[in-house]
């Protein structure tokens, strides 16, 4: 059985969000539904979008676990963008923050599990 995921992430300018997005996933989105929306498919059938939608700006959670997270940290320092917060657990995982102008977090997470 296939399984599409699209996270969502609520933006209060979509136009102004848009560059940040390029830039944090390394390119243009993958689609674009419409005109306040746009799409990266970050893994085979699994996707993170952008919509404009001010009044629930701010506050998405959105958290992949990757094989190589100190390469994915570094390759999004590459385009410009540091992480927010960094968290290790007692058991050696560790998490890493984005945050962007609204405030909406997307999270990397990786390690021992």
């Amino acid at each position: 059985m296939t399984l599409d995921l699209f996270a969502g992430v609520p933006v209060t300018d979509y136009a102004a969000a848009l560059p940040w997005y390029e830039q944090f996933f390394g390119g243009p989105p993958s689609f674009l539904p419409n005109d306040i929306e746009a799409v990266w498919e970050v893994a085979e059938h699994r996707y993170v979008y952008i919509v404009q939608d001010p009044q629930r700006a701010g506050n998405a959670l959105v958290l992949s676990f990757v094989d190589d997270l100190d390469g994915r940290v570094a390759e999004i320092a590459r385009r410009g963008i540091e992480p927010a917060k960094r968290e290790r657990y007692d058991d050696g995982a560790t998490k890493v923050t984005y945050r962007d102008t609204d405030g909406n977090e997307i999270s990397f997470g990786g390690g021992p599990g």
